[in-house]
């Protein structure tokens, strides 16, 4: 089943990866997927927050992965927007069982990469405040999740 979100704003935005957070669990993997602009990184600076995490989350377009581990649990952030899916030299399937939350941005670019178990949030852009936040559980934790979140 996949479920459907309306942000009217920002904050509505922040609020459900707030919320999704608040059941979070180690070795949580979130894929997000959307056009240039459309809250990805605003999504993750939601769920950073509700985890405790006072740094300044950025895309880490350059960096491709950057570790946060002053929350709750550690938040591995990715942006990989500008890798090659064969590039395994990154390691990105060593960060899904260490413990903490992944959140990959532009994660179909790497779909042969993903784990079978993942939540995948596509955003579409309405209009310039409105978006609308699909989501996708792939397993039955993240099932649950979803139901009990949306």
């Amino acid at each position: 089943m996949d479920f459907k979100y309306i942000s009217k704003n920002i904050d509505d935005t922040l609020n459900v990866a707030e919320n999704i957070e608040s059941e979070k669990f180690p070795n949580m993997v979130i894929c997000l997927d959307g056009e240039l602009g459309s809250g990805k990184t605003v999504f993750v600076k939601g769920f950073a927050k509700a985890l405790g995490l006072e740094d300044n989350i950025t895309s880490p377009t350059f960096n491709i992965i950057k570790e946060y581990t002053s929350g709750e649990l550690p938040l591995y952030h990715m942006d990989v927007y500008r890798i090659d899916e064969a590039d395994e030299s990154i390691g990105i399937k060593d960060y899904y069982n260490k413990g903490g939350v992944t959140i990959i941005e532009w994660a179909e670019l790497i779909k042969d990469e993903l784990p079978e178990e993942r939540l995948e949030i596509l955003i579409k852009i309405v209009d310039e405040n409105t978006r609308v936040l699909y989501f996708k559980p792939y397993g039955k934790v993240y099932e649950e999740l979803c139901e009990s979140v949306l």
